[in-house]
């Protein structure tokens, strides 16, 4: 049977290469950082969410070092029958005071944090309101849920508002969207959000991936900026990328719903807990965002300074303040030319990744380069540098 099978995967994945579509995974040879090495070259690295440089932090790891001699390698077993040590309450007591929440239930990541939300709270006779652009564990959520689905335009509010009202009459509406849409590193706009759920009684969830950490005056995320964390309901996140970036993901919210969510999340129920060590680097990493306002600051320069810098060399970029920052390449054959830059960029020792169909629009592929506080001035003027020599040299 498989031979048939094989020729037809076979074909599919020809035509994704000739396309230029092909996702080829670049193997790194050292921890995460803002200099790495490759089996091809040491770079600088543009493309990690490292963003406050916390993945190979002394502290942290010598936090989850400390963890394996303490707690041991893994917890074999899912929280409730006897995956459940005090560093996983103690992390989750964490994450909610850097929030400002009631309680947080941890998740083994984001994805199934994104998985296991709405199926819980959201029917037959609920409405789930989400954003165009929002993540694919956002979207895979929805889908497990029996509740009907409405989306709205990406930030669009008049449309937000339409959805609402065709929404009327539902038992439980949410409107749902990522603090920080990850590959436009464009902020929603959640005071708005907020007002037009309270006008028509809607709970708000916002998956906070890409701020938690850095974003807002204390790294509470978009929320915290926006001034609207009391008006958020459910704030779901990951733990791997500014807060350490190892793994794991969270829901954190109402205790009631995190209650709820202890007993009937189905990826909480039936999948291992975080590990120990990983718990307890993200623990250090949590205590070091209290203190990291030098770092969020760095964070801020770098992320101004390249978009200064490419802006002047006269690349396309979308616009935003945000450390993601897309380098665009528009057209039918911009896809090629995305790979090409970064082959190119690599070779001359600065690592990004193109990005294209299906995970950005057809015709707008991109470069998404991401600014952290471990780089240097230096480092972003080499990667600035390194995109004007690969167009001088015609790729």
């Amino acid at each position: 049977m498989y031979g048939s099978v094989k020729d037809e995967l076979a074909t599919t994945l020809q035509e994704i290469r000739d396309a230029g579509l092909y996702k080829n995974e670049r193997e790194l040879t050292s921890p995460q950082s803002a200099h790495v090495t490759t089996r091809r070259a040491a770079a600088l690295n543009f493309c990690a969410n490292n963003y406050l440089g916390l993945a190979d932090h002394p502290d942290v790891v010598a936090a989850a070092k400390q963890a394996l001699d303490e707690w041991g390698f893994g917890m074999a077993s899912v929280r409730f029958i006897c995956g459940t040590q005090t560093l996983h309450t103690a992390l989750e007591r964490k994450i909610s005071d850097l929030l400002g929440t009631e309680a947080t239930i941890l998740f083994s990541s984001c994805f199934d944090a994104n998985g296991g939300v709405f199926e819980v709270l959201f029917g037959a006779e609920d409405a789930i309101i989400s954003d165009e652009l929002n993540h694919a564990s956002i979207i895979d959520g929805v889908r497990l849920s029996k509740a009907k689905r409405f989306r709205y335009r990406n930030a669009d509010m008049t449309d937000l508002r339409a959805q609402l009202e065709a929404a009327t009459g539902c038992r439980r509406t949410v409107v749902v969207t990522d603090g920080v849409f990850s590959m436009d590193g464009s902020f929603a706009p959640l005071d708005e959000i907020c007002d037009l759920a309270d006008e028509f009684g809607a709970m708000v969830l916002v998956d906070d991936s890409h701020a938690v950490g850095f974003i807002g005056k204390g790294g509470g995320g978009t929320p915290e900026l926006y001034g609207v964390r009391d008006r958020v309901d459910i704030v779901t996140g990951t733990l791997g990328k500014a807060l350490g970036g190892a793994s794991g993901g969270y829901v954190s919210s109402h205790q009631e719903i995190v209650d709820l969510l202890r007993q009937r999340s189905r990826p909480y129920l039936f999948s291992n807990s975080v590990a120990p060590a990983v718990a307890a680097g993200s623990i250090a990493a949590l205590d070091m965002v209290a203190g990291s306002g030098d770092s969020r600051a760095v964070l801020r320069r770098n992320t101004d300074l390249f978009r200064s810098l490419m802006t002047e060399a006269g690349f396309e970029l979308l616009p935003g303040s945000h450390p993601i920052t897309p380098v665009m390449f528009p057209g039918e054959d911009g896809a090629l030319r995305a790979a090409a830059v970064a082959e190119h960029m690599l070779e001359h020792g600065v690592y990004v990744i193109a990005f294209s169909h299906p995970v950005v629009p057809r015709g707008r592929a991109r470069i998404r380069v991401q600014l952290s506080a471990a780089h240097s001035e230096a480092d972003v003027h080499a990667c600035v540098d390194a995109f004007v020599g690969a167009r001088a040299a015609g790729t």
